[in-house]
């Protein structure tokens, strides 16, 4: 695959971001892509290494080498129809997925990887500049119906793969736009709403049929989903993890995904409920490493914070592979989003005691105490207080980006469904105990990668075809379909 020593020849060359000062005066996407040779130059690092671990690596199974190959000789079009017969959405992890594949790569070994993620980016926006990605709604119908519930990257996923099978789908969103966290959960700086909107427009086109503003089980009689055949559940983990302290009600303690949904909203005039939270001015604590809380850093960053802070309660991970996490397992290793470039005091081995607020119940500070993880042979992890090391941190918004901790039980409740121990939406081959249910994503495997989400909504999508229909010529993972944009 690629130039046969290519890797050899050129050195791997990434994205430049627009400088710090100007994109952070705004909530557009900062990248700024490769020209067309230099990303051929890229394609032609990929080595012919026999064993691609980078399939293994992609949740997808993405035909990584074949699509890298096809940039190397400039055959973007064929190097789209490969891309697309495994991924329905690589706009979406070509801008948002940490890359699995690139750890994974094998000239990571010895080099930097293949820039596998740019590459995959660089091939679909092609594709949409060129007019190759089209609807294509099927010829016949099965005369099967099919309600997926949830509209993230698992349900739109689903709803794609369904659609090509010939049944006809409705797609159920309980908020007022399609997308799910694809929408209202990351910011517009790290996907413009434009990039969700041209690709619903093209799912509707195909046939799917697409309903805002319903909650099913709330606004919307969840009895009505009985006249469909099948039903998909892909809602994902939305019950927020909070932290048992002292004045965790305290006004100025928000959760992340509250202060990031109301922004977006905000930025596109949609309605949302509550008072407006602005961290302008303000001193914030966002608490939580994850990309959640660095989601949280660069949005308040452009709110124009006086200060922000960053803390996590794990240690901090090392700068190179940690010996426990050798090629080609995910590292655990130190990251640095573009959020943290931005402007970010970061802490690990740090643990929130108390929100202190003033006589109006205000936020204003936050103690801490630093702690240490005892490892034991054959035992959890213990968290242990350092003694002498409580400190109070000047606070006016601390954000809480703590993850989440399962789905909501207004649907599994109402039809009956088990949950498994983490409390998932439990299924077996993605069919819930009963029968005609299918779930999918965050929902049944808990909080995910939005890679993850799309191989599992066309996992679920299949399994759902073989219900209905008794085979299904739909692909498995890392199968390419091949049947088309």
């Amino acid at each position: 695959m690629g130039k046969i020593g290519g890797f050899k020849e050129y050195e791997r060359q990434d994205e430049l971001n627009v400088a710090v000062k100007e994109r952070i005066s705004n909530y557009k996407e900062f990248t700024i892509p490769l020209k067309g040779d230099d990303l051929k130059k890229q394609g032609s690092r990929c080595m012919d290494c026999g064993i691609p671990f980078c399939h293994s690596g992609c949740p997808l199974g993405n035909l990584i080498p074949d699509f890298n190959d096809m940039v190397h000789k400039g055959e973007w079009k064929k190097a789209l129809e490969i891309l697309h017969s495994t991924n329905n959405f690589p706009e979406f992890t070509g801008r948002l997925c940490p890359a699995p594949c690139e750890k994974a790569c094998v000239l990571g070994i010895i080099d930097n990887p293949v820039s596998i993620e740019n590459i995959e980016k660089s091939i679909v926006e092609r594709g949409f500049e060129e007019g190759w990605i089209v609807p294509e709604p099927p010829t016949t119908r099965t005369g099967k119906t099919v309600a997926v519930i949830g509209s993230g990257p698992a349900g739109l996923a689903a709803a794609q793969q369904l659609n090509r099978a010939d049944h006809l789908v409705t797609v159920f969103e309980r908020d007022d736009a399609i997308g799910g966290l694809l929408r209202y959960g990351i910011p517009n700086f790290k996907l413009e709403k434009e990039i969700i909107n041209r690709r619903i427009e093209i799912l509707k086109e195909e046939g799917i049929i697409f309903k805002t503003n319903v909650n099913v089980g709330v606004n919307y009689d969840i009895s009505k989903l009985n006249d469909f055949d099948a039903i998909v559940l892909c809602g994902g983990a939305t019950v927020r993890r909070s932290l048992p302290v002292k004045g965790i009600e305290s006004k100025g303690v928000v959760q992340a995904m509250d202060f990031l949904t109301q922004q977006t909203k905000q930025l596109f005039n949609s309605p949302f409920e509550g008072e407006i939270i602005s961290a302008k001015d303000k001193h914030v604590i966002v608490i939580g490493g994850g990309d959640t809380g660095s989601d949280c850093v660069g949005t308040s960053n452009r709110h124009g914070a006086k200060s922000v802070t960053n803390f996590e309660i794990m240690p901090k991970p090392p700068v190179g592979r940690s010996e426990t996490t050798p090629w080609p397992f995910w590292p655990l290793q130190l990251k640095s989003s573009s959020s943290h470039e931005e402007g970010c005091d970061r802490n690990w081995l740090i643990n929130t005691k108390e929100f202190i607020t003033n006589e109006k119940g205000e936020l204003t500070a936050l103690k801490t105490v630093e702690v240490e993880w005892l490892l034991k042979l054959g035992k959890r992890p213990q968290l242990i207080e350092k003694p002498n090391t409580e400190k109070i941190w000047a606070c006016d918004l601390a954000l809480l980006a703590l993850g989440f901790i399962g789905p909501e039980s207004t649907i599994s409740d109402q039809l009956g469904l088990e949950l498994d121990a983490r409390t998932n939406y439990k299924a077996s081959n993605y069919q819930t105990n009963v029968p005609h249910i299918f779930t999918a994503g965050d929902m049944r495997r808990g909080q995910s990668l939005i890679v993850w989400a799309i191989s599992e909504g066309r996992e679920a999508a299949r399994e759902a075809d073989i219900f209905l229909m008794g085979e299904s010529n739909l692909p498995t993972k890392g199968q390419g379909d091949l049947i088309g944009a």
